[in-house]
């Protein structure tokens, strides 16, 4: 799939949010088995419990039995213009899955240019 097709996906995906506490929404699209999956954040009172779009969109290809993952596409639709790299990035537990579960996927960030993979975006990764 498209770098730009996945990217507007997840801008999509973004829209249905549940993130009354951030206001922060983000989306999640990405190519397992040749389908499409997305996932958004979901956002409750135990903050810590949160889950990211990135881990939603996983577990959804996951549960589905489809694999290899390919492609993964990351919106944060409410990041301003100007926001730097790090807060459209992944956070880091979305590294570790994306490091587990999709550790050959080409990685496209909403805003940034450059397409990443695992190694980019988390050196030096955990692995048994």
């Amino acid at each position: 799939m498209e770098r730009t097709q996945l990217l507007a996906l997840a801008r999509e995906a973004a829209q249905k949010a549940h993130c009354p506490y951030s206001h922060f929404r983000v989306g999640a699209a990405l190519v397992a088995g040749g389908k499409i999956f997305t996932g958004v954040n979901i956002e409750i009172s135990s903050y810590g419990l949160t889950l990211c779009a990135e881990r939603s969109a996983l577990a959804a290809a996951i549960s589905q039995g489809d694999g290899p993952i390919t492609h993964v596409a990351v919106s944060c639709i409410d990041a301003p213009p100007s926001a730097p790299p790090g807060s459209r990035t992944p956070c880091g537990a979305c590294r570790q899955w994306l490091s587990d579960l999709a550790p050959h996927a080409t990685i496209f960030i909403d805003g940034i240019e450059q397409d990443f993979t695992i190694a980019d975006l988390l050196p030096h990764a955990f692995a048994l």
